[in-house]
């Protein structure tokens, strides 16, 4: 799985239609659906604002297209498939299109959506995805030195950390670094 860091935006125009494809990263769906409200806001005008989202959370993919009044399966679908075609998560990609008086046919509408997803991922800076988990472990004090370092190697971090006779910590690490760690304290 990948992510994106920041919002990035493109433009072509075909056949006299002006199309602007906007990548941004989202947490959740709510976000997404409040990007959508702006994107609207922003874009007054527009004929169609087209888009898909792909969000992961701890149980499920929230995965979501529309076509916004275009042809069934000729704007949402064509996004979504660049998402999940790129393993995309945390994401809304939209693409707005100002209607420029050249009727595209369907095949041409699915190529020119699924072209702007394509061109403004491929602007965006994409990082691959890491599974973080969070450990909460209680320490002796002359433990804290090597715990410390060991967490650095496993590219952890501490999130928390309360002393009194003996040290909490509330550490932050990828998930497939936990193993590790529980080896190292035992």
């Amino acid at each position: 799985m990948q992510y994106i860091k920041s919002r990035h935006t493109i433009e072509d125009i075909i056949k006299k239609s002006r199309f602007i494809g906007v990548i941004i990263p989202v947490a959740d769906e709510q976000e997404a659906l409040q990007c959508l409200r702006q994107l609207a806001a922003d874009y007054p005008d527009a004929s169609h604002i087209a888009f898909a989202y792909r969000i992961r959370t701890e149980q499920v993919f929230i995965c979501r297209f529309h076509d916004a009044g275009e042809p069934s399966g000729t704007a949402g679908k064509p996004i979504f498939q660049h998402l999940e075609g790129k393993d995309l998560i945390n994401v809304l990609v939209a693409v707005i299109r100002y209607f420029g008086g050249v009727k595209l046919g369907a095949g041409g509408l699915t190529r020119a959506y699924g072209n702007a997803a394509k061109h403004v991922i491929e602007s965006a800076e994409i990082i691959d995805y890491v599974e973080l988990t969070r450990v909460r472990l209680t320490l002796a004090y002359p433990q804290m030195q090597q715990f410390e370092y060991q967490l650095k190697k496993l590219d952890g971090r501490i999130l928390q950390q309360d002393f009194s006779e003996q040290i909490d910590f509330l550490v932050e690490l990828p998930a497939a670094n936990q193993e590790a760690l529980f080896k190292f304290l035992a």
